[in-house]
């Protein structure tokens, strides 16, 4: 099952083209992190994102410690909540949306499929 609300339509257009985005997070102690990473949006609009390191990604870390966090596309800001995203259907939509849109990135493709890598998908709801 989804989570909603649902991002803007055309935040959506910006991100299914965007080769990278930066993403904020919230460090323990002092201000934000800002962290270049690849994200997907998957047939049904949902933005997914997945740490190419695993548990270790750092950015990912902090975002599953403190969910709000900021993407910033095309120098657009867009506030969300980065839940979990762990079940079969959004890891298979994130792994497909990887496969089509990062095909020509090789050996960072084959990172983002491991096994191990599968679980640290996350999914970005919007925030007020």
């Amino acid at each position: 099952m989804s989570a909603s609300p649902r991002v803007d339509a055309r935040v959506l257009d910006l991100l299914r083209e965007a080769e990278e985005v930066e993403i904020l997070t919230h460090r323990p102690a002092g201000g934000p992190r800002r962290t270049i990473i690849w994200v997907m949006v998957d047939e049904v609009g949902r933005v997914l994102l997945r740490s190419v390191r695993g548990p270790r990604g750092r950015w990912w870390q902090e975002a599953v410690a403190d969910p709000r966090v900021t993407l910033v596309v095309d120098g657009l800001e867009v506030v969300a909540n980065a839940l979990p995203a762990d079940d079969p259907d959004r890891v298979g939509a994130a792994s497909r949306e990887l496969r089509r849109k990062y095909a020509r990135h090789g050996a960072s493709l084959v990172a983002m499929l491991r096994p191990d890598t599968l679980p640290m998908t996350l999914e970005l709801v919007p925030r007020a």
